[in-house]
């Protein structure tokens, strides 16, 4: 997809980090633009500001575990601005707190971070991709998983990131298979200097636990905050896009941790052990990761 002026993108989780860079990088091309977010004033706010740079937007409140908002979402973004072109399915979540073994881990945390970060974009997937692919114009979805998937260790996070990697991958053969002028991309970012470490703000009443009552922790806020900016991030997505790139891995440092992966599965052996010390190491060495 290289022409963006006057289509249209919506964008979950757009009400900040990622999804608000992505927003603004959207106004940048002349698109018009459709958020949606759970948080409300972070959501109003996002919307405002694309207002104010005489962005033609719209924000809808849409919590994306929830099919029924992400078809409410879909019927308000046509019903605004006609055909969707992009479609950014980027709300995700993360659970964190004291390390337990994962059969210790409540059915909340899973159904959370699960509900989110995957069936919120199997929700996007089913509800957006038929339209799509229908009004026979260019267009193109972006999944946004995370280098974490490929990370074991990490728990409902990295189990339903992997799993937007492996929806990701069925969606782009579909559509090619079906002729459809629609690409798709999966998003595998490493650190970005995003809020989800504090993701438990907007965490349901009746899915609450005891176990991590006050949010990621582990000193991840620091990580995140040294990592890519959102900005940088969303200008590799809009070039991965134009390019139509699939794996979009817009931090080469963490090759080292892929490759070791893969030889790790190939060997037949122990499962990989992330060293997250040598990782830390590794960045105050100056490595993009």
């Amino acid at each position: 997809m290289k022409n963006f002026a006057n289509k249209t993108a919506v964008i979950t989780g757009g009400g900040g980090g990622i999804g608000k860079a992505l927003a603004h990088m959207a106004a940048d091309r002349q698109m018009n633009v459709v958020l949606a977010d759970v948080q409300e004033d972070a959501l109003v706010a996002a919307v405002s500001e694309l207002e104010n740079r005489q962005c033609p937007v719209i924000g809808v409140n849409t919590d994306s575990r929830q099919k029924a908002m992400i078809e409410n979402l879909y019927t308000e973004a046509i019903n605004k601005f006609g055909n969707v072109h992009l479609l950014f399915n980027n709300a995700g979540v993360v659970n964190g707190g004291p390390k337990v073994p994962i059969w210790k881990l409540p059915d909340v945390d899973w159904e959370w971070v699960y509900g989110v970060n995957f069936q919120g974009v199997l929700n996007g997937i089913q509800t957006f991709t038929q339209h799509m692919v229908r009004h026979g114009e260019e267009g193109h979805i972006v999944n946004t998983a995370s280098i974490a998937c490929f990370m074991p260790g990490g728990g409902p996070y990295n189990v339903s990131k992997y799993g937007v990697v492996v929806v990701s991958e069925q969606l782009a053969l579909d559509l090619e298979a079906a002729e459809s002028k629609i690409g798709a991309s999966v998003l595998c970012p490493g650190w970005v200097d995003t809020g989800i470490s504090d993701a438990e703000r907007n965490r349901p009443s009746e899915l609450k636990n005891d176990i991590n009552p006050d949010g990621i922790g582990l000193g991840a806020d620091k990580l995140l905050a040294g990592g890519k900016s959102p900005h940088d991030l969303a200008a590799a997505v809009f070039e991965s896009i134009e390019n139509d790139q699939f794996y979009i891995f817009p931090h080469p440092g963490w090759d080292y941790m892929l490759r070791a992966h893969t030889e790790a599965m190939l060997s037949r052996g122990a499962p990989y052990h992330f060293d997250l010390e040598a990782h830390v190491a590794s960045r105050a060495a100056g490595q993009d990761i």
